[in-house]
This record gives structure tokens, sequence and C-alpha cells, in this order.
């Protein structure tokens, strides 16, 4: 008998000479016939994952991708119950042909990823589970679009970026800055000597702020909270801690330490990957050299740090400094002048940089206009997106690096080819974490 065509071979090249081995469900008949429709599961459809759920929905519909959402889970009963409705009522006025269709809900992504039918996912849950959720979509063949930072430590990153390759899935990381006009032009700027010898490179991130003080009270009964937890060590449930249980506003685990890193992460990993891809070591790359002074003041439940500084280097002396600055953003200061850029904002002096054109023989960087489309046309086409796994790994590993340096109050040397502090047994235990039961990766 010849060997049975596998799914991610039919989507490749179209599902017309194929038809048999698909499962086929009510969206077969869609507006492009030449191939089946990408089927997504969302894992995570709170404050984050659901403008990634609406985004993936509403560029799922246009002809040439071609892809529908089919399942939703998240631990929160409640919000996964409100992802179900918003999207079977979307897809009512956006598609009429697919008014019928049921999305189903999980509570345990296991059971989602465990469908033969599913071609990927969407990942938007607490940084502390993405690379649980990750490894295990990569081990059950689905394409990936995982929100930012990708994840929690260096040895989870390592991890993702194997599972990723040994498995040959698509992972797009939300570090959606890269398919800006804005950020794409300044980083070919630089990268092409507009500003002159590169001198310095400042990353600015805006502060957490705020308290929020323990009332612990029983989990609510639509939150499985031993799952939400996962890999991380039991605490008291507190709803200040964990997300809001009415509306969507910013969650409380933003701001602690189990869960996350603050905003070095979550603001650093957007800078600090535009400053990475200006440099050209984003991808097997990074600096040599940190130091860094943080504040972690008493804030209750919140214990993320607040304002910092940080001085790093790479390989050829070009130092990067980090701050704390209400505006987010990246300047590049050259022999020849300096480049600022941030969201909706790019400026330089002199003012006749930024109005440059990149010649055809010069460096020309990945066009993506749209991040959500540029996944999806990339589990179409198999080829790579404009953030991949190992650039989300790198520019996290930045940021990582930078919150260990600030824990330690001391200058750090980085390796980062072997992505180790050379001799230092202090700082190298901090490139990891303990999980908690079955979810050791």
């Amino acid at each position: 008998m010849s060997k049975p065509i596998s799914r991610r071979t039919a989507l490749k090249y179209g599902a017309a000479s194929f038809a048999p081995m698909f499962l086929r469900s009510p969206l077969s008949a869609l507006a492009n016939p030449a191939n089946d429709a990408i089927r997504i599961g969302c894992i995570g459809v709170g404050r984050m994952g659901r403008g990634d759920m609406f985004s993936i929905q509403a560029r799922g519909l246009e002809a040439n991708i071609n892809a529908r959402i089919v399942a939703v889970c998240d631990p929160d009963g409640n919000r996964a119950a409100a992802a179900k409705v918003d999207l079977e009522k979307r897809y009512a006025e956006k598609a009429p042909d697919d008014a019928k269709i049921d999305i189903d809900v999980y509570s345990d992504f296991r059971k989602l990823l465990a469908r033969p039918d599913i071609d990927a996912v969407t990942i938007s849950t607490p940084d502390f589970w993405h690379a649980e959720h990750g490894v295990q979509a990569a081990r059950a063949g689905k394409d990936i679009y995982i929100q930012k930072p990708m994840t929690l430590t260096i040895a989870e990153g390592k991890a993702l970026v194997k599972a990723v390759r040994e498995n040959n899935v698509i992972l797009q990381v939300g570090s959606q800055q890269r398919s800006s006009k804005n950020f794409r032009h300044a980083c070919e700027l630089v990268r092409n000597g507009r500003v002159g010898d590169l001198k310095r490179v400042e990353v600015w991130l805006p502060p957490d702020h705020g308290q929020a003080h323990p009332t612990e009270t029983p989990p609510p009964e639509n939150l499985d909270y031993d799952m939400w937890m996962g890999p991380t060590f039991e605490k008291e449930y507190n709803e200040l801690g964990v997300h809001p249980q009415k509306g969507f506003g910013r969650p409380g685990w933003l701001q602690r330490e189990t869960y996350t890193r603050g905003m070095i992460t979550g603001w650093g990993s957007h800078m600090n990957d535009i400053a990475q891809w200006a440099r050209g070591t984003d991808v097997d790359s990074g600096i040599t050299e940190i130091s860094a002074k943080a504040d972690f003041p008493d804030r209750g439940l919140f214990n993320v740090h607040t304002n910092y500084t940080s001085k790093g280097k790479w390989a050829d002396g070009v130092p990067l400094v980090q701050r704390t600055d209400p505006q987010a953003g990246v300047t590049f200061i050259g022999s020849e002048g300096w480049l600022f850029v941030a969201r909706g904002r790019i400026e330089s002096g002199p003012s006749s940089i930024t109005k440059e054109v990149i010649r055809d023989d010069e460096i020309k960087l990945y066009v993506s206009n749209d991040h959500y489309r540029n996944f999806l046309e990339c589990v179409r086409s198999r080829k790579e997106p404009i953030c991949p796994v190992e650039v989300g790994h790198r520019s996290n590993s930045l940021c990582v690096i930078t919150d260990i340096a600030m824990k330690l109050d001391r200058k750090l040397k980085w390796d980062p080819v072997k992505e180790i502090f050379p001799g230092d047994d202090e700082a190298n235990a901090m490139l990891s974490r303990p999980r908690r039961g079955p979810w050791q990766l």
C-alpha cells in the first residue's frame, strides 16, 4: 500500500487531489474550493486571547486565506463560553454560509490538541503557560501563533525551539511590531548604515504601577484554578492576582513574579526585539554582558520590578542601555545621526535620515504588513513567518537575562552561543524554574 498522505502535505499542495484523506466538516464548502480550510483552536481567550481570536477569525474569512476557528479552550468556563457565543455571532454576520457551525469548548487544552482535524492553535495564556502549551502543540503537529514573551525562562525557550524544529511546525511569535512599516524601515536604515557607525542603542519601557492587597477567597465555580496554575506552585486564589471575573481588564498576574517577569518581558520583548532586528543579532546571537538595577517596592501581591536601568554590550562593543520611560521605543545613535522609533512614530536627526529609500542592492528585511495574515499564509505555504521561534527566543532571552541581572544586582557575562553565564553557578541556576506535577516539558 502507498504511504498515507499527511494532513500537512495536503494543506501544502491543496486538497483537490487528496479530498478523501480529509475529515469533512461544515467548513469544507468554502470560498476557495481548491484548498480546505485551515482549522484553528484558540487556547486562552481572555484579554489578549480575545484580540488574537478575533484577528485570526477576521483574516481567516479572506478567500486567499480560508481559515476557520473551530474550538476554544480556557480554564475559566465563563470566558470560554463568551468566546463561543461571540465567535458564532461574528461568523453568522460575516460568513452566513458558516452560520450553523458550532464552536467546541474545552477547559483542558490537551483535549483540544488531541483532535486530528485541528491544524493550528493560538496560545494566548499567561506567560508561565506558554512553553508547556507550545511544546505540546508542536508535538501534536499543530502550527502555533503564540503571544509574547515566548517563554518565561531560557530553558523553556530552548525546549520550545527544539520541539518546533523536531516536529516541523510553523510558529509565529506575537511580536507584531515586525509587521509595522515604521519599525521595518527603521531597522533597514540602521542595518544599511544611515546613522553611520552605531555607537549606542537605547530601549525605553514603561513601568508597572499600582498595588493589590491579599483578600483570599475560594475560586469561583467557573474557574478550574488548579488547571489555571498549571506548572506553577499552588497559591491561595485571589482575584486581584489572577484575572477579573467581570470584563477583560488588565489581569493581576501580569505583576506577580510567580507568573511573569513584568515589563522587562511584557514590553521589553517588543522593543528589544527591534533592537536585535536592527543589529542582525535576532536569530543566533545577542549581548555578551549585562548589569542592571531595579526597584522592587512593597506593593502587596504585585512584586515584579517597577523602575529600572540596565547597561549591556554586544560582542562588537556597541552598548545597549535600557530604562523605564513613559514612551516605549528604541533609539539608535550613530556617528552620523540618530533615529528613534516607537508605535506610530519614527523620527531622526538629521530629519533626512528617515526619508531615505533603501536601494535594491542594500539589505532589505522580511516584509509583512499584517502579523496574523502572515502567520496564516505561512501555515498554508509552509514558509517561515516573520517572527519564527528562534527570533522569539533570542529577543526574549535578552529580557530574561536582564531580569536576572536586576535580581542579582551585579554585572553578568553571557555566552549567547552556549546560552549560559560562564562560570556563574548562581546566575545559571536562574535560567530555569521548578515546575509542578505533570508539567515537566
